[in-house]
């Protein structure tokens, strides 16, 4: 496969975003049928070559189960697509607002309208759900897209850009290739919007980059997602739902639960607990084709190197592999691992895991569960598991986080109606569904003045009728 294409280097990069930036100027407000249409071949691509992206991601990993990617990345593109066939022309038309009653008889509008060049860069981990539903809710909002994936992934950024070159000109939807300094490049271009989904570090960097132009930014970034279990939790209907988030690619999720709290009385019962729901899942790990590989050399051993340094620290290991099981790593396949005894100054309590190994840390009040999540910095995800309300409601209300699914994980993402982003270092703006089209949009304020407008009344020279109008105003704005 050819992997060269216009945007390969910085220069060509700069001539497809003037090429864009052009289009978009002779067609600033595409109509719905176009929009329509750019919207449904990203859903055709989807559908017509789900076998090809999924043997594609699977061997930029190494092995990644099949029915993960078609689950947690083509369906979910599927679903977006076919949201937004259905509901754009409600999403494209004016908005009417309230008018107060000083402003009568005029009338009040937000209209959505396109931002202009759109360009996001994606991560590795989810890489087609993570950049193609930005990429829909740009084109959807009328956009002109351009798409740098990872390098980690090269086999499917090629066959993504080869599959977006055959349905797209390069001056509606094109995805650019390249190594650091080419992302670095795309970061720095003045964009109309730039959207970022990464590590908090490189986020810094993009909206560093960013900042010299005044694009504005959508960072999707990640940190220490905590799980934290009430004293009443029911282990067994909870820590089956908590392996399977966790363990989903391999923990290679942002939202992924990155350390748990369990009331220390309990312990012994939750990771036995956790044993048996791993073992149910994953009977084996080194030739178990549903369990996903680490994407890289350099990822596994940092997850080994983050195991080794907190066990070095004092942290006990616990091996979450059937008994016997040697592990796997010319095929990258790292075992489930729950590390006990945590402390704070152990990499692992300080770092985004991005990986099967899951801290433990105990507590003896939901007071104290509470300080230890809000002492961190505010994380992309927070999962609460138990059964009374007064306890669910204490931590949904004196915990901050990007986003909360209670008594199971991952699933607040799934749903479209709710806005999906972080807050703080774990990111700034939300997309998914609707929000993504508002996110590429401006929602323009318009107001229309009546031919019977009152403010004449309020013009010079100033006098005893402008402070009884005035007065008056002041009485109905209460």
């Amino acid at each position: 496969m050819d992997t060269h294409q216009p945007g390969s280097t910085i220069n060509e990069l700069r001539d497809l975003f003037d090429r864009q930036r052009a289009a978009f100027e002779r067609e600033p407000f595409p109509d719905l049928r176009t929009r329509r249409d750019r919207v449904g071949r990203i859903l055709a691509l989807t559908l017509e070559h789900e076998s090809d992206l999924v043997a594609a991601i699977s061997r930029d990993f190494g092995h990644r189960c099949a029915q993960e990617t078609r689950l947690a990345e083509l369906f979910i593109v599927i679903t977006a697509a076919r949201t937004a066939l259905r509901r754009l022309p409600r999403w494209m038309h004016p908005q009417r607002v309230a008018t107060p009653v000083n402003l009568l008889p005029g009338r009040s509008e937000l209209r959505p309208q396109p931002l202009g060049v759109v360009g996001i860069i994606s991560p590795w981990n989810y890489p087609y759900q993570l950049a193609m539903l930005p990429a829909l809710g740009a084109l959807a909002a009328g956009n002109r897209v351009l798409l740098k994936p990872s390098e980690l992934t090269p086999t499917f950024s090629a066959l993504l850009r080869e599959l977006v070159a055959r349905r797209f000109s390069e001056e509606e939807f094109a995805v650019v290739l390249g190594d650091a300094a080419v992302g670095g490049a795309f970061a720095e271009l003045p964009w109309d919007h730039l959207f970022f989904t990464g590590s908090t570090a490189v986020g810094r960097q993009v909206a560093l980059a960013a900042a010299a132009n005044l694009t504005p930014v959508t960072l999707e970034l990640g940190g220490k997602s905590p799980a934290l279990f009430a004293p009443d939790a029911d282990f067994a209907l909870t820590l089956p739902r908590l392996a399977a988030g966790k363990l989903l690619n391999a923990g290679q999720t942002c939202i992924a639960p990155d350390y748990a709290l369990v009331p220390a009385a309990r312990r012994e019962a939750w990771v036995a607990g956790l044993k048996a729901a791993v073992a149910a899942l994953y009977p084996t790990i080194a030739g178990n084709p549903d369990y996903t590989a680490i994407i890289s050399e350099r990822h596994f051993q940092r997850l080994t190197g983050l195991m080794e340094d907190a066990r070095r620290r004092g942290a006990t290991v616990v091996d979450l592999r059937p008994a016997g099981e040697a592990p796997d790593p010319a095929r990258r396949r790292f075992p489930p691992t729950l590390l006990l005894n945590v402390t704070e100054e152990m990499a692992v309590m300080r770092e985004e895991i991005f990986g099967p190994l899951l801290p433990v840390e105990t507590y003896e009040s939901l007071e104290e569960a509470i300080r230890r999540v809000n002492a961190r910095p505010r994380p992309l995800a927070l999962y609460f598991f138990g059964e009374r309300a007064v306890d669910r409601e204490r931590v949904l209300q004196e915990t901050i986080a990007g986003g909360v699914t209670v008594n199971d994980t991952l699933w607040h993402i799934v749903n479209e109606k709710l806005p999906f982003g972080g807050v703080g270092p774990s990111g700034q703006g939300c997309y998914h569904g609707e929000h993504s089209f508002r996110r590429f949009s401006h929602l323009k304020p318009v107001f229309y003045q009546s031919r019977w407008a009152t403010g004449k009344f309020l013009w010079p020279p100033y006098g005893a009728r402008f402070d009884r109008i005035f007065g008056w105003i002041k009485r109905l704005s209460r």
